[in-house]
C-alpha cells in the first residue's frame, strides 16, 4: 500500500511540476495504461460503511467502475452486511464495527451512508485514519458537528464529497447560473418546497431482531429499546437521529438556494419559523412548517412544507425580471427562452460536474476539492439546523454566519451542539 500511495503522490507532484507538458498516461484525472484501462495499482480502493438505502444505491453505481475496487463493507445489520458482501463478491471483507474497516491500510476512501447521527463521528475517524470520504447528506446532526468535521477534513488534508448530487445535475447548475448572472433581475425571494413529515405513528417496543447490533446502531444517541419505527427508514422522524424533512429534502433544496445566492461559505442572519409537531406517537420532528431566512443582502429564503399553489416542489427563484423553477430532471423559466440560454464567454460559470461519484474519484486522485466540499455541505445543512432550532425555540433568532453562533442568545447557542452517549465523543 505504501508503494502504491507513494506512486500516486509522485504522479500528482509530477503533474504539477510539469504544467504545460504532455503526460500521456493521465487523462481527466484517471490513470490509464497503454490499452486505455486503469491499472490495478492506480485504482481507488473503497470501503462502504452502511449498506442499506443510499449506500446500496451507491454500491450499484460503483460496482463495475474500472476506476475503483471495493474491498470491504460494514453494517451493524448482519443481513444487509452479508448481502452487500455477496453482491461485491471476490475478496470483499465484511465488518460489524466501522473502526475495523478504517484500520485497513489498503483502503483509500470510504462511502458513509449510515443514519445521520453517525455521519460526523465516522467521517472524522476516517480523516484520522487517512481516508477520503463520500458522506451522504445531511452531512451532520448539529451545527457543532459540522464545524468539527470541517476542521478535521482540513487538518488531515482529506477530500470529502457531500452526497448532495443535485450539484452534479445540469438543471440545477443551469438554474443557478441564470440567477447568478442576473437573468431574472435581482432575486428577492427563494422558495424551497420540501413537503411535510409524518406524525402520530406508534408501535410497541420489540426484542432486537436477530443479527442487528442495536447498541452499535444507536452509537452516540441516547439508549432506548428497539422499536421498528426507529429502524431502518423512519429514523428520519426522530431528532435523536435526524432532523425530519428539514434535513432530509431540505439538505438538497436549501443547498441549491445557497448555491444560487452565492452563499456557499455563509448563511442567513435572521430566522423565523412556525410549524406543528406530533401530539401523539413516537415521532418528534416537525410535521408542517414555514421558515423564513433573511440574508445580509435582504434576500429571503422561504422553506415550506405547504406552499401557495403556484409554488411547486423544488426550488423557485423569484427576481425583479422573472423567475426560475427547478426540480430533478426539469426546469422552467420566465421569460421562457431563458431555459435554453447559452452563456457567453464573459458569463459567470459555476463548477461543472455531470457525475457526482466521478467528481469524487477525480478529487481523490488530484487532491482538489470536490463540487460539494465539506464546508459547502456543512453550510447548507446548517441552514436546515437553524430552521429546526427556530421551530423548537418558537422565536425569531439572530445568527452570525461568520462566527457561527447566535448573537447575544446563550439559550439558542445551547442548541448548536448535542451531547453524545458514552463512550462516544468527537
Amino acid at each position: 500500500m505504501e508503494t502504491r500511495l507513494s506512486r500516486r503522490g509522485f504522479l500528482r507532484r509530477a503533474a504539477t511540476a510539469s504544467a504545460g507538458m504532455a503526460i500521456p498516461w493521465i487523462v481527466s484525472g484517471r490513470a490509464l495504461g497503454a490499452d486505455g484501462k486503469v491499472p490495478a495499482s492506480e485504482r481507488v480502493t473503497l470501503g462502504f460503511i452502511g449498506t442499506g438505502g443510499m449506500n446500496n444505491a451507491h454500491l450499484g453505481g460503483i460496482l463495475g467502475n474500472p476506476r475503483c475496487t471495493v474491498l470491504a463493507v460494514c453494517d451493524v445489520d448482519q443481513g444487509r452486511r452479508l448481502a452487500a458482501q455477496q453482491r461485491v463478491g471476490g475478496q470483499c471483507a465484511a465488518y460489524n464495527d466501522y473502526r475495523e474497516l478504517l484500520d485497513r491500510q489498503d483502503i483509500d476512501a470510504v462511502f458513509v451512508a449510515t443514519p445521520d447521527h453517525w455521519h460526523t463521528l465516522i467521517s472524522i475517524d476516517a480523516c484520522k485514519a487517512g481516508k477520503d470520504i463520500y458522506c451522504e447528506k445531511p452531512l451532520t446532526l448539529t451545527i457543532g458537528e459540522g464545524k468539527a468535521l470541517v476542521d478535521a477534513v482540513r487538518r488531515y488534508g482529506r477530500v470529502l464529497q457531500t452526497g448532495s448530487q443535485q450539484r452534479s445535475s445540469w438543471e440545477f447548475r443551469q438554474a443557478c447560473e441564470l440567477v447568478r448572472n442576473g437573468r431574472i433581475g435581482r432575486v428577492h425571494t427563494v422558495w424551497t418546497n420540501i413537503g411535510s413529515a409524518p406524525g402520530g405513528e406508534w408501535a410497541p417496543d420489540e426484542p432486537v431482531p436477530a443479527g442487528l447490533d442495536w447498541d452499535m446502531w444507536l452509537g452516540p444517541a441516547p439508549w432506548v429499546p428497539f422499536n421498528p419505527l426507529r429502524h431502518p427508514y423512519s429514523f428520519r422522524w426522530f431528532f435523536d437521529y435526524s432532523g425530519g424533512k428539514m434535513t432530509d429534502w431540505g439538505a438538497h433544496h436549501n443547498d441549491i438556494a445557497q448555491w444560487g445566492l452565492g452563499m456557499d461559505g455563509s448563511g442567513p442572519e435572521w430566522i423565523e419559523a412556525t410549524g406543528t409537531f406530533p401530539t401523539e406517537g413516537l415521532y418528534d420532528v416537525a410535521t408542517t412548517f414555514e421558515i423564513h431566512y433573511t440574508y445580509s443582502t435582504g434576500q429571503v429564503v422561504k422553506c415550506v412544507s405547504s406552499p401557495p399553489p403556484e409554488i411547486r416542489f423544488g426550488v423557485t427563484f423569484e427576481g425583479t425580471d422573472g423567475w426560475v423553477w427547478v426540480t430533478r430532471g426539469d426546469m422552467e423559466t420566465e421569460p421562457r427562452e431563458l431555459r435554453d440560454e447559452v452563456f457567453g464567454p464573459d458569463a459567470l460559470r459555476l463548477e461543472y460536474s455531470t457525475d457526482h461519484h466521478g467528481n469524487f474519484l477525480d478529487c481523490v486522485q488530484t487532491r482538489e476539492r470536490p463540487i460539494c466540499d465539506v464546508e459547502i455541505g456543512h453550510r447548507s445543512v446548517s441552514v436546515c439546523h437553524l430552521g429546526n432550532i427556530a421551530l423548537r425555540t418558537g422565536r425569531k433568532l439572530h445568527w452570525d454566519p461568520v462566527r457561527e453562533e447566535f448573537i447575544d442568545d446563550p439559550e439558542a447557542n445551547r442548541w448548536i451542539n448535542k451531547p453524545y452517549r458514552a463512550p462516544w465523543h468527537l
